[in-house]
């Protein structure tokens, strides 16, 4: 029998109950030499995205989910996903809050599925109180609910500043692992690293497809 999860108020302590999921700690998403080397047309793309953002930032009203649509759809454009033979789908916006100096935080988490075996969830919200990670067991609890459980399955988590790449491997007991958080202030520009990363699982995605 299958076993609808509810992705909304999903904990991650539930999902290693309920599914026995485990963190594969030893396992790297990706190694350096399986990585694409970007061409000088995509590193001047991405030194032009981390421009637009900062100069975007410095405009007080500037909503965040202006700056993640200015920075993460680019970044989706670069890695081909708008291509063929790539489909993307959105899901429901997924509600959040949590409780910051007494008063209550709201924000949501946007979905976008790519070829359902890349989940992107895109936190919005006007405060900084929800990290990166607190998309973390919502995109956990998608991926678990993949058709393609003989291939590995993948998300990204993005806060407009900070991206988590996540790999997730459904054996007899799913193990999952994820990435150090890449973040548009590092002075190297993490940037380059989403795109290459990007660009790999599209590779993969792409010999699923065969």
């Amino acid at each position: 029998m299958v076993q609808t999860i509810q992705p909304k108020d999903i904990s991650l302590y539930e999902l290693e109950q309920k599914f026995s999921l485990k963190l594969a700690i030893e396992e790297h998403l990706f190694s350096a030499e399986e990585l694409p080397i970007l061409n000088k047309t995509e590193n001047e793309s991405l030194q032009r995205v981390r421009s637009n953002y900062f100069n975007l930032t410095k405009r007080r009203f500037m909503s965040e989910e202006a700056v993640k649509i200015v920075v993460l759809s680019p970044l989706l454009d670069l890695a081909g996903f708008y291509q063929l033979p790539f489909e993307t789908e959105t899901e429901t916006a997924i509600e959040i809050a949590a409780e910051d100096e007494g008063l209550i935080v709201k924000g949501s988490i946007d979905v976008l599925v790519i070829q359902k075996q890349l989940w992107v969830l895109v936190i919005e919200s006007k405060s900084t109180k929800f990290d990166v990670m607190t998309a973390m067991p919502q995109a956990l609890a998608y991926m678990l609910n993949t058709p393609n459980a003989g291939q590995p399955t993948f998300g990204l988590l993005v806060n407009g500043r900070e991206f988590v790449f996540l790999k997730l491997i459904k054996r007899n007991t799913p193990q999952y692992n994820f990435s150090r958080a890449f973040s548009i202030f590092k002075p190297e520009n993490d940037l380059y690293e989403v795109l290459r990363v990007l660009k790999q699982i599209g590779v993969l995605l792409k010999g699923t497809e065969s």
